[in-house]
């Protein structure tokens, strides 16, 4: 009875184990997006180099947060509830592994934005990323304390940041028709933009 008791001890350890190692990746992409967007408005390419190289730490904590799912799943038996816990955990940690890869790919447009002459203030892609971020906040909240509402607030959040995608595209578009010198560094801008619109489509 004692050696079950502690059985079940070590197994809920290893499923708290996975919601703290969730929660901190979360914050980890979330401080990457925001240190790339950080790095296009205030043309820091230093930073935009140090968000490219701290994603193997994402890369590292995806591979350990899976394998410790996996391992659970291989050698314990999970309940119906938490069979469904650890499958979603799967799909959310691969999910900010991926808004890592997103934060890399801004970080890599602020090299090449820096170099060039700014187009226009940074005003409306820094909130993009700021929505971002609240959404990646609230989509692990709603996940680990099963809150409807919170995913309902999600899901106003990722409108909100389409219409301002919607808002940059339109504003970048009368650029490049006025002067087509402006046409690369609008279309790299747009690519920016394209990626914030692209994690709440995927979310």
């Amino acid at each position: 009875m004692e050696e079950k008791r502690h059985t079940s001890l070590h197994y809920e350890k290893e499923l708290q184990e996975i919601k703290n190692n969730l929660i901190y990746l979360g914050a980890v992409t979330e401080k990457a997006i925001q240190n790339a967007m950080q790095s296009l408005s205030e043309r820091n390419s230093n930073m935009a180099r140090k968000v490219i190289k701290d994603d193997d730490e994402i890369d590292k904590m995806d591979s350990d947060i899976e394998e410790r799912c996996i391992r659970i799943l291989a050698l314990r038996q999970p309940t119906a509830i938490d069979l469904r816990f650890i499958t979603t955990a799967i799909k959310i940690t691969g999910h900010l592994e991926r808004i890592g890869d997103m934060a890399v790919n801004i970080a890599e447009k602020a090299i090449q934005l820096n170099e060039e002459p700014i187009l226009k203030p940074y005003i409306d892609l820094p909130r993009m990323a700021d929505l971002v971020g609240e959404m990646i906040k609230d989509s692990l909240d709603s996940f680990i304390r099963n809150d409807l509402n919170m995913a309902d607030k999600v899901r106003r959040t990722e409108q909100v940041t389409d219409d301002l995608n919607e808002q940059i595209f339109r504003e970048l578009l009368t650029f490049m028709m006025g002067d087509s010198k402006t046409i690369h560094r609008a279309l790299m801008i747009m690519q920016v933009s394209k990626k914030f619109g692209a994690y709440c489509r995927s979310h």
